[in-house]
């Protein structure tokens, strides 16, 4: 009975060997069926297993994990919504070109075609229902040119799709409009004529609204103002959009304060 016992266990130690054997050549392959990625402690107790199995899990996880933000680069545009007084949806692009130099627009909704439909076919069932009644044709003919006429006005003149602000440490702010027909309107103010840039209130309709403007200096008096120049009048954004273009005019501002002490102190 005792040779049996001692092939068995010869067998059993050629079996050890042979895995002990595999699995150094081959860290990565799943233990065998029956055992688990545990391993038993000195005492008896369970141990978790560390190896090559656990840093594959790892690394499965690392791609998953969101680094941090990366510095916004000089040129790329932010964007934001907000509403207008009015409660129309407005946006808020913001680019910063250097460190003294930004760029802000405000975009407000576009020219709908149902809006301009509507106004367009009111004008022409009048101008028909009046050559119904006179039975004259140059009703019609005043109707349409009275249309044309009226819609290039519109899109030239009164409809703005952006304002937009770009100020420049150095040189100056430029207030720019552009209308829905492509046309765009310029206005620039040399830095040395800005006393400041603020938020003021008005009462429009019964209700008080918000606007940014710019203060101009009185070249007799320094501590006067000579002009007020009220900004995004088409669009009219509201307290909180205005505080982050406010912001943005501020810090360039601030810059060009500071700037001479610095050299006066040099």
């Amino acid at each position: 009975m005792r040779k049996p016992q001692k092939a068995l266990m010869s067998s059993g130690l050629r079996t050890d060997a042979r895995r002990a054997t595999a699995k150094r050549d081959n860290p990565l392959a799943a233990p065998p069926r029956g055992q688990s990625g545990r391993r038993q402690g000195p005492a008896g107790g369970p141990q978790r297993a560390s190896g090559a199995g656990t840093a594959c899990r790892r690394l499965r996880l690392l791609p998953r994990e969101a680094g941090p933000a990366g510095p916004r680069l000089p040129g790329m545009a932010e964007e934001r919504r907000f509403l207008s007084a009015s409660g129309a949806p407005i946006a808020l692009r913001r680019r910063q070109h250097s460190a003294s130099c930004r760029e802000l627009a405000v975009r407000g909704p576009r020219l709908q075609l149902r809006s301009l439909s509507a106004a367009t076919s009111a004008v022409w069932l009048a101008a028909y229902g009046l050559f119904a009644l006179s039975e004259n044709s140059m009703v019609l003919s005043a109707a349409i040119f009275i249309t044309l006429i009226g819609l290039i006005i519109y899109l030239h003149f009164v409809k703005i799709d952006q304002e937009s602000l770009l100020v420049i440490g150095s040189l100056g702010i430029q207030v720019t409009s552009s209308y829905a027909s492509g046309k765009e309107s310029t206005t620039f103010i040399e830095m040395g004529h800005v006393k400041d840039v603020v938020i003021n209130e008005a009462i429009h309709m019964q209700k008080v609204i918000y606007y940014l403007c710019i203060l101009l200096q009185d070249p007799e008096d320094p501590q006067g103002v000579s002009e007020v120049v009220p900004l995004f009048q088409s669009s009219k954004p509201r307290l909180d959009c205005l505080i982050e273009v406010y912001k943005s005019c501020q810090e360039i501002l601030e810059q060009r304060k500071t700037a001479p002490h610095s050299s006066e102190i040099k």
